[in-house]
């Protein structure tokens, strides 16, 4: 009766209603992370030194790149999986889940053996020197040390919702997110560790997150497992877990690269200048998290019906999914370009990093639209299980397309291309993946 009542959820009830109730959760989830991000961000910050908020802003792509790494397992676990329940096989998608949680560990193992050995040229290739490497260093060893615990939570945290569990999904996350919260301050200032505080404090809350997974997958899920017997898959399922999770890892590992790219640039500038785009860019995250969690909370209704073949269905979704997209965009970044430098004065209240912080900000919000376009591109090439559009999209936004478009307007306009890249970046991003829609022929396949 239970799986009935869930399947429901998936086939018969109001696509908005189904809809909401899938994606709220990741949405407020993702809104509880954001304030933890803030709180993280304004508490160093409120130490009034620029290289150490440039130091931790430095390491953002190795946190990155762990996430890109859940998401290998995680988001490629959960496409197979929701298709496979779509078709009602139960059983494969159970091993499946399996497989993704511990290869997860496994992996997450290895990542910190090599981030810990790897140390100081990782930091000089990322552009940490002098004062800057200290800080950067400080943070990234504790990150280093916390990679399984942080990997691991990216797999739960898609499974369950694609067995309608999505509220279990949001309270192992907030309960996480809390914690951090919590422990910033303590750490921070209360210990006096600075940037090294402020890593302990999410590799601990990342460990809370785990464990509340654990317990609400042992005692609430009847499709999912953590019984390691249960973790063995063909390699056929293999193959098609990887198909969509490299590209979706990729997708991260190239938001990484950019990023780093985007630093690397910024410091020539002087480290005021990667401050003030650090602080900008978790400013701007309170509509892009937003946006981004609607967008894979819809994965798995995308994913099932797809499987279950309900084109009238998916259709619906789609349209209303991307409808979502363009309100939370135009009102979001309207609502953050009229308070931009507010908003970065609540982090760091030195007029050279308000005002460029908050300049950054304004270009940053213009790409939003685009950025919808290509998230619903992006979720639909990934629960339908295309794999090379999705791994074309994976090298788009914030690699190919956007190196190209940082390497051309940084030469021609400096500092100011440098700052206007990401939308631009946005805006060919999204025809690209409009582009695809059509190449690829799934546009025929569910629109017609």
């Amino acid at each position: 009766m239970k799986n009935e009542n869930r399947n429901a959820l998936f086939e018969t009830t109001p696509v908005p209603k189904a809809f909401l109730t899938l994606a709220l959760p990741v949405v407020l989830s993702k809104i509880v992370g954001l304030i933890y991000n803030m709180a993280d961000t304004f508490f160093i910050a409120r130490t009034g030194d620029a290289d150490l908020v440039a130091g931790v802003s430095l390491c953002a792509p190795v946190f990155l790149l762990m996430v890109s790494l859940g998401d290998l397992f995680g988001l490629g676990g959960s496409s197979v999986m929701s298709r496979l329940f779509g078709q009602q096989k139960d059983g494969e998608g159970k091993r499946v889940s399996g497989f993704s949680f511990y290869a997860a560990i496994l992996t997450g193992i290895v990542v910190a053996a090599l981030m810990l050995i790897l140390r100081t040229p990782i930091l000089h290739m990322l552009g940490a020197e002098g004062a800057v490497f200290d800080y950067a260093s400080e943070y990234y060893i504790w990150i280093a040390l916390g990679a399984p615990f942080i990997i691991l939570t990216l797999i739960p945290a898609n499974q369950l919702r694609t067995e309608g569990l999505a509220n279990l999904a949001m309270i192992g996350s907030v309960v996480g997110s809390i914690v951090n919260i919590i422990l910033d301050p303590v750490f921070i200032f209360g210990l006096n560790m600075g940037a090294g505080g402020a890593a302990i404090a999410t590799v601990l809350g990342n460990i809370v997150t785990d464990a509340v997974f654990v317990v609400c997958i042992r005692k609430k899920s009847e499709k999912l497992t953590v019984d390691p017997r249960m973790s063995r898959i063909d390699l056929a399922t293999m193959g098609a877990v990887l198909a969509i999770g490299l590209p979706s890892s990729l997708n991260n590992l190239m938001n990484s690269f950019g990023t780093a790219v985007l630093n690397r640039s910024l410091i020539a500038y002087g480290s005021d200048k990667v401050a003030a785009m650090g602080i900008a860019g978790k400013v701007n995250m309170l509509v892009a998290m937003v946006m981004i969690a609607f967008a894979f909370g819809a994965q798995a209704l995308i994913g099932y019906n797809y499987g279950a073949k309900n084109k009238a269905r998916l259709r619906e979704v789609i349209r209303f999914d991307l409808l979502v997209q363009m309100i939370i965009a135009v009102a979001g970044g309207a609502l953050l370009m009229l308070a931009a430098p507010q908003m970065i004065r609540m982090f760091m209240d030195d007029p050279v990093i308000a005002l460029h912080g908050a300049l950054i900000l304004r270009r940053m919000l213009l790409g939003l639209p685009f950025t919808g376009i290509f998230l619903v591109c992006s979720t639909l090439f990934m629960s339908a299980g295309k794999s090379m559009p999705t791994l074309f999209m994976s090298l788009s936004r914030q690699g190919i397309i956007f190196v190209i478009v940082l390497s051309v307007l940084s030469h021609v306009f400096g500092y100011e291309g440098v700052i206007t890249a990401q939308p631009a970046s946005d805006l060919f991003s999204a025809l690209f993946g409009v582009f695809l829609l059509h190449v690829s022929g799934i546009d025929r396949e569910i629109f017609r």
